[in-house]
């Protein structure tokens, strides 16, 4: 083949496309604006090999527009404006898609924000990570964001199955599980596997297979069973205080060459979800774990993990910190917005400085009161409610 495959198979329309149908199945909102030609700008994040690319350019051609490709990281602002004369006087829109779209710097954002105001083009953006939070206002409130998924078993199968029949081979069970279990849900990764041991010999083995990747891409795998099972009984052993069985859940996912990076961020989450205050220290040593892991690697990596895990096992545990955030988001999310008394604003207008007064002062913060948090009084978060408790007196 003179073409790379995943190229090659690329979809080409929506009811070839595989995948993503929380966002773009026949019931969805974005479909339905898809097929009467009624685009919105679109921001669009999620792991690689899930479709955001290939999506976007499917909206382009169904939708009749030039696709124009850029990435932020090298986008030049003539190069847009000179586009956007193109089309000036023309009733045809380009659609410019945007890699990287959390790297756009805040001056080509004030670029996009008139061209977007007015529709004189379509915007689609494109990032491995969630862009909201590096983007302007006004970017966000002219545009929708949508998270793409990894593809599951089934979705990768189905992609699979496309390449194979393109490349009139046969696979057996073992080389089928491997490309599916090893691309963990990156499409694009399965067909370049599949892609390069073909190459090798159209007989494609599993030895040659593991030869091209010897560990599992992404977040890995552990055997056959999967990988996102094991971490959760790992998560739940260290939640139930079971040293034990965390242990040996981490082993085996040692066992199967799980990528480091994967076991150690869900450590990270899980200190500050699951102990949060009534240790502290848990989340030091966990991102500690984490620096430290990548830095140092396997074999040596598993005494730092081991560590890690008998201490976060053995920590007294409350999610109050947990719940908090997540009723303060659901609040904020269906309720209009409080007005920030003028004490406290930029401005700093009658604003009572707590040093000033021992380190308490009683002035008001919130246009209503609200309580969001919630003690659960375990280990050191109890010092902290009644060192709070005390200066309120």
């Amino acid at each position: 083949m003179n073409s790379n495959l995943a190229n090659i198979l690329r979809p080409k329309s929506l009811d070839t496309f595989i995948g993503q149908s929380h966002i773009i199945g026949k019931d969805k909102s974005l479909y339905k604006l898809i097929l009467k030609k009624e685009i919105p700008h679109l921001f669009f994040y999620g792991k690689p090999g899930t479709g955001k690319t290939t999506l976007s350019k499917i909206i382009a051609q169904e939708s009749g527009y030039e696709f124009y490709n850029f990435n932020a990281t090298s986008l030049k602002i003539e190069d847009l404006r000179k586009i956007f004369k193109t089309y000036e006087n023309s009733l045809l829109k380009p659609l410019i898609f945007i890699d990287e779209v959390h790297r756009l710097s805040r001056t080509q954002q004030e670029v996009l924000l008139p061209i977007m105001e007015d529709y004189k083009a379509i915007i689609i953006g494109a990032s491995t990570e969630n862009p909201f939070f590096s983007l302007t206002n006004g970017i966000r409130s002219r545009a929708f964001v949508y998270q793409f998924q990894s593809l599951n078993y089934i979705e990768l199968k189905e992609v699979l199955l496309k390449a194979i029949d393109y490349l009139d081979i046969e696979l057996d069970k073992e080389c089928i599980e491997y490309l599916i279990l090893s691309s963990n849900g990156d499409a694009r990764a399965l067909l370049n596997l599949l892609d390069f041991g073909y190459k090798v010999d159209s007989n494609i083995t599993l030895d040659s297979l593991k030869e091209l990747r010897v560990i599992s891409i992404g977040d890995g795998v552990s055997s056959s069973a999967s990988h996102y099972d094991i971490t959760s009984a790992m998560i739940k052993s260290l939640r139930g205080s079971d040293t034990d069985a965390a242990l040996y859940y981490l082993a085996r996912l040692i066992d199967g060459s799980e990528n480091l990076d994967f076991i150690t961020r869900r450590l990270v989450i899980f200190a500050s979800e699951d102990i949060g205050n009534a240790n502290p220290n848990a989340l030091n040593l966990a991102v500690s774990t984490m620096n430290a892991c990548n830095k140092i690697g396997y074999p040596e990596a598993r005494i730092i993990l081991a560590q890690c895990v008998v201490f976060l096992s053995s920590c007294p545990k409350s999610n109050s910190s947990y719940n908090a955030i997540n009723t303060a988001l659901d609040y904020v999310k269906n309720n209009s917005s409080f007005k920030i008394p003028k004490n406290i604003q930029d401005n700093h207008q009658g604003y009572l400085n707590p040093h000033n007064f021992g380190g308490y002062v009683k002035q008001k913060y919130l246009e209503k009161d609200i309580i969001f948090y919630k003690t659960n009084n375990i280990g050191f978060e109890k010092t902290l409610t009644e060192w709070i408790t005390k200066i309120k007196r």
